[in-house]
């Protein structure tokens, strides 16, 4: 062995053993982020004592395909000035808080923007590699400037979200607006929370928690062969048109998007009660909708008909099924 690789080996091993008792074990490097104690400039993201600032210095670092791992501080907001624009792969991002079985709701790792000038920061994160990996973030935007319409645009290939939040407390009265646009190939969602049910979302707009469109400009790939699992969608809505996962054209859904034992929760004590849960702005010619075990509360039906929605229960009826009923 090279002595280059000597102290590589020993230099990361305490940060391996730190790993592990997260659950993580990897061949690539390590950082560590903290904006109270980080320093992007004076400190290497190393250890634990000498941590970067900014996520984005510790993208900055990572090597794409090594499967570097990124440690992120859970007791401060991490403040993203500009959106982080990950086009390396295989990093994997996770939350020193380490909540396992969480899902999602309240994570204390969160990266946190404000409100900015650029038209770029369409939101917190856009992910456009291979095989990147979060778990236990919230991503939370209050930005007002135009065009960030989101928290989370996912536009990757193989990314799985676990444990993760993503909340998009502004541009509740525009249509076209969402917690998360999806048009990642083959991302999973697992274990995750989408809006909330507090802020009320404007009456007369489709103001979604996942957006589906292969027309968004900088997003990278369009939707294929989504899996959601376990997860919770909310709403506080204002009008019948909010929904939680929604796509404006027919060609949206690219082949399989399957939605496994999820919750669709619009507040009972809101004023008006969504028409569908999931619905579409026209029949998908491209692929379908599965949603298999899954629940809606305070939804006149669970999936709007005739766009290639397909729900299935203990008793597959395709307009009550999962549809809960107060006493």
């Amino acid at each position: 062995m090279s002595s280059d690789l000597q102290k590589k080996g020993l230099y990361q091993q305490p940060l391996m053993d730190a790993l592990q008792k997260l659950g993580f074990t990897t061949f690539g490097d390590v950082w560590f982020v903290n904006p109270d104690t980080g320093d992007d400039d004076s400190y290497d993201g190393k250890t634990e004592q000498y941590p970067f600032a900014t996520v984005q210095a510790a993208i900055d670092a990572a090597t794409s395909n090594q499967d570097d791992v990124i440690v992120l501080s859970a007791y401060a907001a991490h403040p993203v000035a500009a959106m982080l624009d990950i086009t390396k792969s295989r990093l994997h991002f996770i939350s020193a808080g380490h909540r396992p079985g969480s899902i999602g709701m309240g994570a204390r790792t969160r990266l946190v923007m404000g409100v900015t000038t650029a038209a770029t920061d369409i939101a917190v994160m856009k992910n456009t590699g291979v095989g990147n990996t979060f778990q236990g973030i919230k991503f939370d935007s209050s930005n007002t400037v135009d065009e960030s319409l989101y928290s989370v645009v996912e536009g990757g290939e193989y990314a799985i979200y676990q444990g993760c939040e993503f909340y998009k407390s502004s541009d509740l009265d525009v249509t076209g607006a969402a917690e998360v646009v999806n048009n990642g190939d083959s991302a999973q969602w697992i274990n995750c929370t989408f809006g909330s049910s507090i802020n009320q979302i404007a009456d007369g707009v489709i103001r979604a928690n996942m957006l589906v469109t292969q027309l968004l400009a900088g997003s990278g790939k369009y939707q294929e062969d989504t899996v959601i699992d376990n997860c919770l969608f909310l709403s506080y809505s204002g009008g019948e048109e909010q929904v939680k996962i929604y796509g404006a054209n027919a060609t949206d859904v690219g082949r399989a998007f399957i939605v496994k034992n999820s919750v669709f929760f619009n507040n009972p004590n809101s004023q008006h009660t969504p028409a569908h849960a999931v619905g579409f702005g026209a029949a998908q010619t491209r692929g379908g909708v599965l949603l298999k075990g899954c629940t809606s509360i305070d939804h006149t039906v669970m999936a709007q008909a005739s766009r290639n929605i397909y729900v299935d229960g203990a008793v597959p009826v395709f307009a009550t099924t999962g549809v809960s009923k107060a006493a």
